[in-house]
């Protein structure tokens, strides 16, 4: 059993482990799969993420590995526990498909070529020959190329079920069989040429859909990164060593240098500091600590060293009960059915049910076995859903092309369809509706002369506000001055001297701390006289179009902030949106999740690590490129620069994308209605078939050419 993903569940002793499941492909396997494992014993319920080709399976903690995977290979599914192996076996996939449609193209063009002569009028022994030559060629390419259609189809007869991948398997082997037999028996006709096609296009359709499933994968492993990888622990002799993050354990007594990151939740037991908890809760304002608060993994301690006796360490931190809060959230957004998903749902019996139709009604006719496989073949070929296969990834990757061209990365496909859908929008405040970085506001009230040793001051201290104003200065081609005798006090500032002038950068002589009210300040003294520098979070240089912008296209905004209260309401009035405060991760993920119960369709849009969980529960999420690694993790889309503009014009690319993909499910059903009846009648050979079956798919792909200007 994979211990590192069994989690207790209470009395009943239910532990829940995760499975990679590459031969996830429609919603037809999710059904499968979650209705099936519930009904073996000892398995309480089944969880697909359909994104991740991944099953999350609560069971009984007395169940091994090997009755799990038993479970899964009795409903045809080869699973495994999921490691770090997961990413590469995924990407493997997505190598193996491209070689096969590699293989493929290649074939099918040298195939064409010496059909050129056949369909010239080349005849007898000519054309045997050129029959012969194809077959070389085909052969070894329908076997290499064909193998994701005909592994996939096995494994469904093998356990008496069926999918879309059963009658493309039929027919490119009645096809290829034919074509041998023709050949062989010095027949006119030979379809190489079309099962090869057959594949190409098959093979190209869904390449596009892997691609744009690689892009979403995500692992929420990577917000631990922001977890202290250990701390310097005191023993009882009050002697330090060096423990490593996982070795930590509740009662162990941390000491806490100044810039470190926490590796472990606990009590601060002595010192006072200001901490950064930025990365939690979004919070740009530093906060004092003390003895007897509360801190948690991934806090940045800024002022002075601290000692924190652990309460929860590794898997127990409030950072991994976000992972865990996202990997949820991921899972319930898994369970939406595309589109695509569900017209195909009825393709394959139908298809079936056409061709045994056409095969029995031919017999009854007199036509003989073999001019009724014949038309049987004709049917399975021209029915193929190349073109409902491409509808949707063929769209997507043209909007996605237009959209990374417009600054913004799509990480999954199906999240377009999901983005067209949404009918309200939530705001993160810091680092999204705000640019995130605390600016100095009235850096003009220092003199000219004096600018150069606030510089100098600000360049030597690792404060987040030093930092804002050694960055401002630098802008303004202020060069440092060459002041002496630095010195960088925890929790009080920076000294430092300069043609004998006392120099001073952080509290003011009272002791006060360096933020004030709902604003922060820092102090500049120069030779005891003091400017009181304030700062400022701006909005983002297009908020307010962006947000009129969201109205116009009938979507409701709301801003959802785990800042305080007086941070997020002058924001939300300038913006004239209501503002909800002092949300944790949880509190974001429960609204989210209320409102989506209710109806409702939600795009977050979010930046930092507290948005994780919210960013993965809703319908869609965009976060900008300056979000934390957690945030751009989490989300679907991410915007690069610092405007909110991306947000509209993601929203209006996905509205768009929709419309072109039920235009392109309205062309391949009307090349269906048409071209049945013909391949019914005996009118169309295979080849004919092929021809006519990869003129759909051409013209669907040219009808989603026409999204590459949706960002407009």
């Amino acid at each position: 059993m994979n211990a590192a993903a069994s989690l207790s569940m209470g009395l009943d002793d239910w532990v829940h482990d995760d499975f990679a499941v590459p031969d996830i492909r429609c919603a037809g396997c999710i059904s499968k799969l979650e209705n099936g494992l519930v009904n073996v014993p000892g398995i309480k319920s089944a969880r697909v993420n359909f994104t991740e080709k991944s099953v999350r399976v609560d069971h009984a903690a007395t169940m091994q590995l090997p009755q799990l995977v038993g479970a899964f290979l009795s409903l045809g599914f080869e699973a495994h526990p999921i490691d770090s192996s997961l990413n590469s076996d995924l990407d493997q996939s997505g190598k193996t498909l491209l070689r096969c449609l590699a293989v493929a193209g290649f074939a099918m063009m040298n195939i064409m070529l010496l059909s050129v002569s056949v369909w010239s009028g080349a005849t007898g022994v000519t054309r045997d020959m050129f029959h012969w030559l194809s077959a070389l060629i085909a052969m070894p390419a329908i076997a290499y190329s064909g193998r994701p259609f005909f592994t996939s189809a096995w494994k469904a007869l093998r356990h008496g079920r069926t999918n879309m991948d059963v009658p493309i398997t039929i027919g490119v082997l009645l096809a290829t069989a034919l074509s041998l037999y023709e050949t062989a028996t010095s027949g006119p006709h030979a379809y190489f040429d079309g099962a090869v096609m057959l594949l190409f296009f098959l093979l190209t359709g869904r390449y596009l859909d892997s691609m744009m499933r690689d892009r979403a994968r995500h692992g929420v492993t990577a917000l631990l990164k922001n977890m202290g990888t250990g701390a310097m622990v005191l023993d009882a002799q009050g002697k330090s060593g060096w423990v490593d993050s996982t070795d930590l354990q509740s009662g162990m007594v941390m000491l806490v240098a100044v810039g470190e990151r926490l590796a472990a939740d606990g009590l601060v037991m002595s010192g006072n500091s200001a901490a950064d908890k930025s990365l939690l809760t979004g919070e740009s304002k530093p906060e004092k600590l003390s003895p007897g608060d509360s801190v948690h993994a991934g806090t940045l301690n800024l002022d002075a060293p601290i000692t924190v006796k652990v309460t929860a360490a590794g898997p127990d931190t409030m950072l991994a009960d976000i992972a865990r809060l996202m990997g949820e959230a991921a899972q319930s957004k898994s369970r939406y059915v595309r589109i695509a998903d569900r017209a195909a749902r009825l393709y394959a019996p139908a298809v079936h049910c056409l061709a045994l139709l056409a095969f029995g009604g031919w017999m009854l006719a007199g036509a003989g076995v073999h001019q009724s496989l014949l038309i049987a073949v004709a049917v399975l070929i021209i029915t193929c859903p190349c073109a409902l296969g491409l509808a949707v990834p063929a769209a997507q990757v043209v909007t996605a092309g237009a959209l990374m061209r417009s600054g913004i990365l799509v990480k999954d496909g199906s999240a377009i369809e999901r983005l067209s859908e949404i009918d309200m929008v939530f705001f993160d405040k810091t680092g999204t509706l705000t640019i995130g970085r605390p600016q100095p506001s009235n850096l003009d009230d220092i003199a000219e002369a004096e600018k150069p040793l606030l510089l100098g001051l600000a360049q030597a201290s690792r404060h987040p506000l030093s930092k804002a104003i050694a960055s401002n200065l630098e802008q303004q081609d202020i060069r440092p001055a060459d002041i002496t005798d630095i010195e960088e006090i925890p929790g009080l500032g920076v000294t430092a001297s300069w043609h004998g002038k006392s120099l001073k950068l952080g509290k003011a002589e009272n002791g006060a701390h360096i933020d004030g009210g709902d604003s922060l300040t820092t102090v500049f003294q120069v030779d005891g006289i003091e400017t009181v520098l304030t700062f400022s979070d701006e909005l983002r240089p297009d908020a307010h179009d962006a947000l009129e912008g969201l109205h116009g296209m009938g979507l409701d905004a709301l801003i959802i902030s785990g800042d305080r209260a007086a941070a997020a309401a002058p924001v939300a009035k300038t913006l004239r949106l209501t503002a909800r405060a002092n949300m944790l991760p949880e509190d974001k993920l429960q609204l989210i999740n209320s409102k989506q119960h209710s109806g409702k369709k939600v795009l977050m849009v979010g930046d930092g690590l507290n948005d994780g969980p919210a960013l993965a529960a809703g319908h869609a999420s965009m976060a900008p490129s300056s979000a934390s690694d957690a945030g751009k993790n989490a989300a679907d889309f991410v915007w690069m620069g610092s405007g909110l503009g991306s947000v509209v014009t993601a929203i209006r690319a996905a509205r768009n994308t929709q419309k072109i993909v039920k235009q392109n499910f309205g062309l391949a059903i009307g090349y269906n209605i048409i071209a049945v009846p013909f391949a019914l009648a005996g009118l169309v050979t295979p080849l004919i078939a092929a021809i006519a079956m990869s003129g759909s798919s051409l013209i669907v792909v040219a009808n989603a050419l026409r999204l590459r200007g949706s960002t407009k």
